[in-house]
C-alpha cells in the first residue's frame, strides 16, 4: 500500500496556491480548498482619520471588523483591502479574529491617496494556515497554500 501526503510524491515536492475568493464587505471564510469554515468576516465600518500614534502622516483608513463564529482555536485571518471605485487595491493587510477584543476588532491601512478609497473589502481565503513550502522543506513541505495578499493595483 502506498500513501501519499498532499504536496509529497515520489516525483518530488509540489506547491499549489489556492484561487483567490471574491472580495466583499461580508464574506464566508474558506480554507485553502475553498470549503467554508463556518466563520463569517465582515467590515463593520471605516473612516478616514489620522492615526493617533503618527498624526503627521495625515489621514489613513481606520476600519473595524468582526469574525462571527470564530473561536480561540481556529483563529482565522483574512486580507482586508482598501479599494477605489473600480475595486483596484490601494493597500492591504491581513487581519485575524484573534485581534478582536469582544466581537469587533480594528486596524489601520496606510494608503498613498486615502481620498480615493471607496470601500474596505475582505478576501475570504483563510490566511492563518502557513504551511512550509517546498523551497523551505522539500521533504515535508508543499501542498495547498493560501493566495498571496493582493498587491497595490490588483483588481478585486
Amino acid at each position: 500500500m502506498v500513501v501519499a501526503l498532499s504536496g509529497c510524491s515520489s516525483l518530488g515536492c509540489t506547491d499549489t496556491t489556492a484561487e483567490r475568493g471574491k472580495a466583499g464587505v461580508r464574506v464566508q471564510v474558506v480554507n485553502t480548498y475553498g470549503q467554508p469554515l463556518g466563520v463569517t468576516a465582515a467590515v463593520v465600518d471605516w473612516s478616514l482619520e489620522p492615526h493617533p500614534q503618527v498624526p503627521s502622516r495625515g489621514d489613513q483608513i481606520h476600519f473595524r471588523f468582526r469574525f462571527d463564529k470564530a473561536n480561540e482555536y481556529s483563529a482565522p485571518a483574512v486580507d482586508a483591502c482598501a479599494v477605489d471605485k473600480e475595486r483596484v487595491t490601494l493597500g492591504c493587510r491581513t487581519v485575524s479574529s484573534s485581534q478582536a477584543f469582544g466581537p469587533t476588532g480594528d486596524d489601520w491601512l496606510g494608503v498613498e491617496h486615502p481620498e480615493q478609497v471607496d470601500a474596505v473589502l475582505l478576501i475570504p481565503n483563510d490566511q492563518s494556515y502557513d504551511g512550509r513550502t517546498c523551497e523551505v522543506d522539500s521533504k515535508d513541505g508543499g501542498g495547498m497554500h493560501p493566495p498571496e495578499t493582493p498587491n497595490k493595483g490588483d483588481q478585486l
